[in-house]
């Protein structure tokens, strides 16, 4: 089996907005001679459904073995790659998807054996194939509706949900409350992980989703609060940095005064005497 890639043409934002946009499908099998196993990320989400062979997906944190009926979904920018045992090649078939992201771990991720459904999936995605393969006038139309019943499908699967607007909904409302957490606990030791199980979210999520939301990330944010509230301390009291560095819950004077210099342009110490 030849590797195959087809490229979709881009077309202009759906008016609901959000929709998933089908960007490539590709087949491929495991060549020794062609095949780099190097982490590389992709600005779109793929979809591997493992047709064949035996093997190794790997991301920067996590390495689990794949077969036959297996499918992972990795979220744009998520640094991966493949590994193939030699006497089992794998094979697979790709869909690059825009707009689309899967409520994944905290790698950015998620890996299902599909049990049920899986001839009904290989059906579409072969039909997607066979479309493309012959390039009739409406094939490009023809694959974006199968890939609506791909993901209809797999959302029918236990345990995978994508970030559909009622996803993006719930996001937002778990981001608001992750930062009025961190606007009345910003003094206290808090860390991703923390803030990421109160809302019931992955981290790599919760970082996408807060920063689309407030134009930050949470951890950013959290230093950005405590920075504000360190010059009302440099102005008005006579406490030392490092005494400030402690209030607001930083971890050394020298992180404080990094922190400080990189928002406000000038070292704490050259703040307190120029608003004096």
């Amino acid at each position: 089996m030849n590797r195959f890639q087809y490229s979709f043409s881009k077309l202009p934002p759906p008016a609901s907005g959000g929709a998933p946009c089908l960007t490539y499908i590709s087949r491929d099998q495991y060549d020794p001679e062609e095949w780099s196993s190097s982490l590389h990320t992709h600005g779109c989400a793929e979809l591997f459904f493992i047709t064949d062979g035996h093997g190794k997906f790997l991301t920067q944190n996590d390495a689990f073995p794949v077969a036959l009926h297996d499918m992972v979904i990795v979220n744009a920018g998520v640094p991966h790659t493949e590994l193939s045992q030699a006497e089992s090649p794998l094979q697979y078939i790709v869909l690059g998807v825009e707009g689309l992201e899967a409520m994944a771990g905290s790698d950015g991720y998620a890996m299902l054996h599909l049990h049920t459904g899986w001839k009904e999936l290989m059906a579409c995605l072969h039909l997607m194939l066979q479309e493309v393969y012959d390039t009739l006038p409406g094939c490009e139309d023809a694959c974006r509706h199968l890939l609506e019943v791909v993901l209809i499908r797999l959302e029918r699967q236990r345990g995978l949900s994508f970030a559909d607007e009622s996803a993006g909904s719930r996001a937002s409302r778990e981001c608001d409350l992750v930062r009025r957490y961190i606007d009345n606990h910003f003094k206290e030791n808090l860390t991703l992980d923390q803030l990421a199980q109160m809302a019931h979210l992955s981290k790599y999520y919760l970082v996408h989703a807060f920063r689309r939301e407030f134009g930050a990330s949470p951890i950013s944010y959290l230093i950005g609060r405590r920075i504000e509230e360190s010059r009302f301390l440099l102005r008005e009291t006579d406490h030392t940095l490092s005494l400030i560095a402690e209030i607001l819950g930083f971890s050394s004077l020298s992180y404080f005064s990094q922190c400080f210099r990189r928002v406000e342009g000038v070292s704490p110490m050259e703040y307190r005497k120029r608003a004096r």
